[in-house]
């Protein structure tokens, strides 16, 4: 299974993520995001850019699979659904981080900041995995979904809502 990549990920949801390597090691826009694992800094705020930052189109695929499984695990909470649908968000969850960190293009300080998102829902779905999601591991999915149009430059985000 894919136990190296749950390791990661959970050690980027447990060390705060802020994820990014130290200023100026980072000299590709692509770069090895499950080498971050290792040099998790603790979170910092997330803070919009004077300029929203670019997407690509697998951050853009990335997030609306966030979003969706975040309003699936918002009907779990709430008793609405099993323990396999929220099984099957969380492997949503899982599947459209991988991509976006295998795909996506940004530049290092968007992905910086992408990584900052990307945290909350790792955390979610660790405890969803876990058996212990509340709204209390709910609230900050919602927020990094709130918190996406302010820092990405996304055009169909509040279009394709449903």
């Amino acid at each position: 299974m894919k136990y190296g990549y749950l390791i990661a990920l959970s050690a980027l949801a447990f060390a705060g993520i802020g994820c990014a390597a130290p200023a100026g090691t980072q000299g590709v826009a692509q770069h090895d995001h499950a080498a971050h694992a290792g040099h998790a800094a603790p979170a910092a705020p997330v803070t919009a850019p004077a300029q929203r930052w670019a997407t690509d189109a697998p951050l853009r695929e990335g997030m609306r699979e966030l979003r969706e499984a975040t309003e699936l695990l918002n009907h779990y909470e709430m008793g609405h659904l099993d323990d396999t649908q929220r099984d099957n968000a969380v492997a949503q969850i899982d599947a459209a981080i991988k991509h976006m960190f295998a795909h996506c293009k940004l530049k290092p300080e968007a992905d910086a900041t992408l990584h900052g998102l990307l945290a909350k829902f790792i955390a979610g779905a660790n405890a969803a995995r876990a058996g212990k999601f509340t709204k209390a591991e709910l609230q900050p999915m919602q927020d990094a979904l709130g918190q996406y149009p302010q820092l990405f430059d996304d055009a169909d985000w509040g279009k394709d809502a449903e």
